[in-house]
């Protein structure tokens, strides 16, 4: 027995227990670890993979979803202008019913008068200066008036 015991505390002894209990505890670590670390690698592709196929499944009905609601949207749109517009032309229709009305759009556009008054028209001074202009232009020969009309174009753009 006294042999046993001092081979427990001799050096070589407790040496090679030190080393077996850390080697036990390193692979222990390591096991654990790697179980770990597997574990949940496994578990974050499979839930990778199930997202990317719910994406992939649900990508063009989400977006042909999306473009029926807007074509909706849009049929509706013109649908409450449509019946505005409606609105519009019966207000209107109800206005031309009325006699008074005929008559003041007659009077305003076509400038008839009634028996016994005087009708008058005034013109626009700055017509008749546009039209005296347009007058000069006979003068002048035609390639001219066609660089003139382009300069008049160009000069209404900006």
């Amino acid at each position: 027995m006294a042999v046993k015991d001092r081979d427990r505390f001799s050096t070589a002894t407790r040496l090679k227990l030190l080393g077996e209990q850390t080697a036990a505890r390193v692979y222990r670590s390591q096991t654990k670890r790697q179980a770990r670390r597997s574990r949940l690698t496994g578990r974050a592709a499979l839930l990778a993979l199930v997202l990317c196929s719910l994406v992939v499944a649900l990508a063009y009905p989400i977006r042909q979803y999306v473009s029926q609601r807007a074509e909706v949207s849009d049929l509706v749109r013109e649908r409450e202008q449509a019946r505005a517009r409606v609105e519009q032309l019966r207000d209107l229709k109800a206005r031309w019913q009325d006699d008074a009305y005929a008559e003041q759009q007659i009077r305003d556009r076509l400038h008839y008068v009634m028996p016994g008054e005087t009708g008058y028209i005034v013109i626009d001074p700055d017509a008749a200066k546009q039209s005296r202009v347009d007058q000069g232009a006979a003068d002048r020969p035609w390639y001219a008036n066609v660089w003139d009309g382009v300069d008049r174009a160009d000069a209404t753009d900006r």
